[in-house]
């Protein structure tokens, strides 16, 4: 009788790698891992987003600063500098909490490279949230509402 795949293969085995260290499990096969500087394909940077690719094509109609090459068929490559511009997209929408017409206001006035190295400070996007104010203003606005806050809370507790 032949011999079961497990002994062919066992558990842990590197068979199949080149000794580099540099492939990725996809499935039952591996594949080379890119280098930081080649280009990636639709697809791979929604799975690096963890976005759907309509969502991506949909950003490209939003921020005109990301540029995907298009190839034939209409396959965009995304260039290292553009993954990086989505992930800070996502970030701004997703986990700071911004508009898409916020993220855009953002990167007409400071710039998508002021954008993408330099994390937003927490007062920029509430500046850049409330229209306009100045920092002075938005940080009087903060401590009259957190006033306000602590004034309710009193009359809460003591009702």
């Amino acid at each position: 009788m032949g011999a079961t795949i497990s002994e062919d293969f066992p558990e842990g085995d590197d068979a199949g790698s080149d000794g580099t260290g540099s492939e990725e499990r996809a499935g039952d096969f591996r594949r080379p891992v890119k280098s930081e500087a080649a280009f990636r394909t639709i697809s791979e940077v929604a799975d690096e987003l963890n976005v759907p690719q309509h969502v991506l094509r949909f950003w490209e109609t939003k921020f005109t600063q990301i540029r995907p090459l298009k190839r034939g068929g209409g396959r965009r490559y995304y260039r290292p500098e553009d993954v990086t511009l989505l992930k800070r997209i996502r970030t701004l929408l997703y986990t700071d909490g911004l508009t898409i017409k916020g993220v855009q206001k953002l990167l007409r006035e400071t710039g998508t490279r002021n954008v993408v190295e330099e994390p937003v400070a927490e007062a920029s996007v509430a500046e850049t949230a409330l229209a306009g104010l100045d920092r002075a203003e938005a940080e009087r606005l903060l401590a009259e509402l957190m006033a306000l806050r602590d004034d309710l809370r009193g009359a809460l507790l003591s009702a």
